[in-house]
């Protein structure tokens, strides 16, 4: 699935997105409470990036596993 075709995409049975949502957000809201602006941006910018290196590392396995032998 090289375009983002969301016919093809299946929902996951017992996933709530609203509830994960919320999670996430009081997660994170207990990890930046008490701090100033510049330590929510630092926060912020520490988890993004980290975010990104995962999503980088997942893509590299999936073209690994999906590379011919």
């Amino acid at each position: 699935m090289t375009t983002l075709d969301l016919s093809q995409i299946k929902p996951i049975p017992g996933f709530d997105c609203v509830a994960m949502k919320r999670e996430i957000q009081a997660k994170i809201y207990e990890e930046t409470k008490g701090m100033s602006r510049e330590e929510v941006r630092d926060y912020i910018r520490k988890e993004s990036m980290a975010f990104r290196e995962e999503q980088r590392l997942r893509r590299a396995e999936r073209q690994a596993a999906e590379a011919p032998t």
